[in-house]
């Protein structure tokens, strides 16, 4: 369970297209064979093994729009998703961030800073209403942020 009341927490929302360190941003970075859009694309299309509905998801004009085709489509997700969702967006953020140097030097500047994931309904990814969610994005971010920290950046 997340609880954080850091009032210098970097707070940020993974369905925000303007900020660089959302998910749904549009840095569009090359992983599995496949270009994607943004890694909302590419987490939404993760959950599923057919060729067809992957496609599908990562051809869709906006991230929402990808995460709704995945919603109708749940009951063809694969098994065991839930034991590797976090695996494949730490995978899509950390390679967004080696594709796109400023998203990157944006990650490196939060600092040492507590970074929030600002969702108000999902108290998986984000801080949820009452801040007791898990927070699992913004946990993503920071390990994203440790690893970047390790290696050199591209110029």
């Amino acid at each position: 369970m997340f609880r954080n009341h850091d009032p210098d927490a970097v707070l940020v929302s993974r369905a925000d297209p303007a900020d660089p360190l959302a998910s749904y941003s549009k840095h569009a970075f090359h992983l599995d064979g496949e270009a994607w859009p943004s890694v909302e694309h590419y987490y939404q299309a993760s959950k599923f093994d057919d060729p067809v509905i992957r496609d599908e998801v990562r051809n869709a004009p906006h991230p929402d729009t990808a995460a709704k085709i995945a919603r109708r489509r749940r009951r063809q997700v694969r098994k065991g998703w839930d034991d590797l969702k976090e695996v494949y967006m730490t995978r899509a953020t950390y390679t967004k961030c080696r594709t796109h140097t400023d998203v990157a030097n944006a990650l490196i500047a939060t600092g040492e800073k507590t970074i929030i994931e600002t969702s108000q309904y999902d108290y998986y990814w984000g801080c949820g209403r009452d801040t007791r969610g898990r927070n699992v994005y913004g946990r993503v971010l920071t390990n994203v942020r440790t690893k970047l920290r390790e290696e050199p950046l591209k110029p």
